[in-house]
């Protein structure tokens, strides 16, 4: 069944010798894997009477973790999409003074959209990091462990994603952008690991 399903494809592709997928699709689908989680810590909170109070809460949760879930999957294709775009960059003819400044600047578009496509999904994971924090603190305790490996999951692909920003924006040539998405970067990874560990530690308290 789940064996069957298109996961061991997507892992053998993974382990292959080709580049795509690679890191950047993994970062999101283990993204994409917290917020799934998240939606299933909300989806067996609902319509229980012991956790009415939280009711509203988890609806609003669970439709945000969908959304970011399909968000974060969608960005496994456009990972792939923005490496291409790199490698057909540098694939370009440089016989010419013409031929090595068009490569030269395809290079530096490409570059940018491989830095683009990252951080989008570090804006996302870090989402799903505050949503797998409200789920441990108000989800169902029967799979509140859901919810911490849920916090952690968002926390792996945040980290991920971020090596290949900084990968891709240390040889991009203009520097104010370089910087500006860098100073992104750093502001969504600010407090991140303080949230994860308050929710693991939360999360474990509660289990333990």
């Amino acid at each position: 069944m789940i064996k069957e399903s298109a996961i061991d494809k997507f892992l053998d592709e993974l382990a292959s010798q080709n580049a795509t997928p690679g890191g950047g699709g993994a970062a999101a689908i283990i993204g994409a894997m917290g917020a799934a989680l998240v939606a299933m810590v909300c989806n067996l909170t609902i319509g229980k009477k012991k956790y009415a109070e939280v009711e509203d809460e988890m609806k609003a949760l669970l439709a945000k973790a969908e959304a970011l879930r399909h968000k974060l999957t969608g960005m496994i294709e456009d990972d792939v999409k923005a490496f291409d775009a790199v490698m057909g960059a540098y694939a370009m003819p440089k016989e010419t003074d013409a031929d090595k400044a068009a490569r030269s600047a395809a290079i530096q578009e490409a570059l940018k959209l491989a830095t683009d496509v990252p951080l989008r999904c570090c804006h996302a994971a870090r989402e799903v990091i505050d949503l797998a924090a409200a789920a441990s603190a108000k989800g169902n305790l029967g799979v509140i462990s859901d919810a911490g490996v849920a916090v952690l999951a968002a926390y792996a692909a945040l980290r991920s994603a971020a090596l290949n920003v900084y990968t891709n924006a240390k040889i991009i040539t203009d520097k104010a952008y370089a910087e500006a998405k860098l100073k992104e970067l750093e502001t969504l990874l600010s407090g991140a690991e303080g949230v994860t560990e308050e929710a693991y530690e939360l999360v474990k308290g509660k289990v333990s």
